[in-house]
């Protein structure tokens, strides 16, 4: 199973302030717009969301089908095949992607400690 990207989307009090932070840490700006209270930072592949006031809790995100750099794959494995798997393992849901679809898609589970992950296929 191929999880595609990783980031972690961090729900933030204060964009200009956890900006600020994140670059005295060596983070850039890679993509978003924080006049709309979001971006993408970056440190080599390492790569954190910051998003004011668009959820409560920090969320770990996967991307099947991007790169670190957030460039499309060539190969993936698709966001309905992954949920798929998952739930012969009989994990729980808290929402689930529409598996007579194709293309972008996403669904969300919760760890064992309640940590939010997010499965969001945008290819």
């Amino acid at each position: 199973m191929k999880l595609g990207a990783f980031s972690v989307s961090l729900a933030v009090k204060d964009i200009h302030a956890s900006k600020a932070f994140y670059e005295n840490l060596g983070f850039t700006k890679f993509h978003g717009d924080i006049e709309q209270n979001w971006l993408i930072m970056k440190n080599e592949q390492i790569v954190i969301g910051l998003f004011q006031g668009m959820f409560e809790d920090n969320i770990l995100t996967f991307n099947p089908g991007w790169s670190q750099d957030a460039q499309p794959l060539e190969s993936f494995t698709d966001v309905r095949e992954i949920q798929k798997e998952l739930k012969e393992k009989n994990f729980e849901f808290a929402t689930e992607a529409d598996e007579s679809t194709s293309g972008p898609a996403s669904f969300v589970i919760k760890d064992p400690d309640g940590n939010v992950i997010l499965m969001d296929q945008h290819v």
